[in-house]
Order: structure tokens, then sequence, then C-alpha cells
């Protein structure tokens, strides 16, 4: 990979702007080392709670035409159990999010220090999850919770706070200035949206938590306009996910302001191959323009008008 696409996230150096998603292989150590392996820069594993959670009865994921609905229900075997993925992980040489989910704001702090005591670079806030009660995008969508539980990571744990938001509410940009404003030193923008799909001729919901999320192709846009709306109203890098599939793709974030770019329902549809694909055509793409670096075409699409 070349020089061209080095960048740095909150203190956080990455070979390229690339990161694995929370959700999507992100269980186990090797399942995160064989990511890091396809030329990731940087991963994110599954959400993680302070007590063990088997998550929904199948069906928990569907195909739909435009990407994929799921309502998995944050299956993870708890975080004091889950030291040992984090540290298989860390061999692999880049830097290790972990994600990490609560009820309350104690819990957001509890399962952060523990992430951090084995080990994680930094963590990422889980406030935006669309369908499990009293928690996810039910902080998230208020501003007051969503500083109270960053205020409580960051007096807890002295690593990089990232705060992954909803595009479920009426304002994210306020949403994330009130996370900055409590200390976050990145924002995530977006979990996926909130949706839902019926099979016609048995009258039922095709999820068997009926409700779901909606990752993929189809939200890329809704994506694209929460990062640039948060780019302006933040001075923390943003990293964009949301649809991401293509090198394109990558690209039209980071001209929307996002430093960093996180894929994970295309791994279903195209492989680990992705991210090497995506890490090379953005690497092609700010040569041709003339840049020396992938940092300078952040934002660009700010300075057109």
């Amino acid at each position: 990979m070349s020089g061209r696409l080095v960048t740095e996230i909150a203190g956080l150096k990455l070979a390229n702007p690339t990161m694995l998603a929370a959700g999507i292989l992100g269980l186990t150590g090797s399942s995160l080392r064989s990511v890091v392996e396809a030329g990731a820069g940087a991963v994110v594993t599954k959400s993680v709670g302070l007590k063990p959670r088997e998550g929904y009865p199948n069906p928990t994921v569907v195909q739909v035409e435009c990407g994929l609905l799921n309502a998995i229900g944050l299956p993870n075997p708890g975080i004091h159990h889950f030291g040992e993925e984090i540290r298989e992980a860390k061999e692999a040489g880049v830097p290790i999010i972990v994600s990490v989910y609560g009820f309350s704001s104690g819990d957001f702090a509890e399962v952060a220090k523990v992430a951090a005591g084995a080990g994680a670079d930094a963590l990422e806030l889980n406030v935006s999850c669309p369908h499990v009660e009293e928690m996810g995008a039910e902080i998230g969508s208020d501003l007051d919770l969503v500083a109270e539980v960053v205020r409580e990571v960051k007096k807890k744990v002295g690593k990089p706070v990232f705060v992954k938001l909803t595009p479920n509410v009426a304002n994210i940009a306020e949403i994330a200035r009130a996370a900055v404003e409590a200390g976050a030193d990145a924002i995530v923008a977006i979990n996926t949206v909130r949706a839902m799909a019926i099979e016609i001729e048995t009258a039922r919901p095709l999820l068997a938590n009926r409700i779901g999320g909606l990752s993929g192709p189809a939200i890329k846009p809704i994506a694209v306009r929460c990062v640039y709306e948060v780019y302006r109203e933040v001075d923390v890098p943003v990293i964009g996910c949301g649809g991401i599939t293509t090198w394109r793709d990558a690209a039209e974030f980071m001209l929307a302001g996002a430093s960093a770019v996180q894929i994970g329902t295309a791994i279903a549809f195209k492989g680990l191959g992705v991210f090497k694909s995506v890490a090379r055509g953005i690497d092609a793409y700010v040569k041709k323009k003339g840049f020396g670096n992938v940092k300078e075409i952040v934002g660009l699409a700010h300075k057109s008008f």
C-alpha cells in the first residue's frame, strides 16, 4: 500500500483509512486478525456489554433488494470473557477498537474500563442500535444521555472514545456536538436505519424481532448527508459508515468530511477483498487528483461552494 494512504484518527495511526465496522466478523480474535490480513487499517469488534447476552431468535438477518436487514439483538459473551479475544486481535498490529454498549452510563463506563485494561486502543460507544429497547438509539437520540455516557466513560478510561450515532433523529449534528462537548474524540456516522420487511403471503414480518436495522447501499446517501452535517458541526475526526461497497463510495464519504470509513455489509456480498480494493482505489484517486496524502481530500465538498 502507498504511503499516501497513511492517516491518523484521535492519535491512532492507520496504514490506510479503511476499518471493519462493528457487528461483522468481530466476535473472535482470529476473525479480527483475518480482516487485518485482508487489508483493513483498523478493526472494530462486535458490540460487547457488561453481561453475556444471547440475542434474538432466528431469523435475525434477511436480505432485501437494497441491502441487509438485521435484528440480531447484540449477542455477546460479556466483556469479562472477551479479554482474550482483544489480546489475540492485538497481535495483528493495527488499532483495535472495542464497541461497547450498556443500559446506563455506569454500564458503558465499566465495560469500557475492562476493555481498555485488556488492550483496546480505543472505545466505540454504541448509542445507536435501532432494535434493542432501553439502550442504543434510545440513548443516542437524547442529547443529555449521550453527553452523560461520554463523560462517564472518559472518567474511567484514558483511551480515545468514538461515539457511533444513529441516523434515526431529527438533527444528528446537534447530537454529535453534545458528544464532542462531553469529550468524544471522534464521531462515527452512521449506524443502521430503523426498518422492517413483511412476507406478503403469510402477512408476517420477516425478522423474528419484527423491526431491525437496514444496512447496505440503500442507506449510503443518508450516511453521506449525516457525515457532511456532522463535519460542519464538530472539530474532531468523523468516521463514515453506511453502504460503502467501492472506492468511489469511500471517496464520496471522505469528500463529505470522513477521515476514515468503516465497511461491514459489503463483506457479505464482496468478501474480505473489499478492503484492499477500496484502499487501492482511494490511493489511485488521490494520486490522480495530485494530492500527496489522503487527508488532503477530507471535507473538500465543503470548499466547493
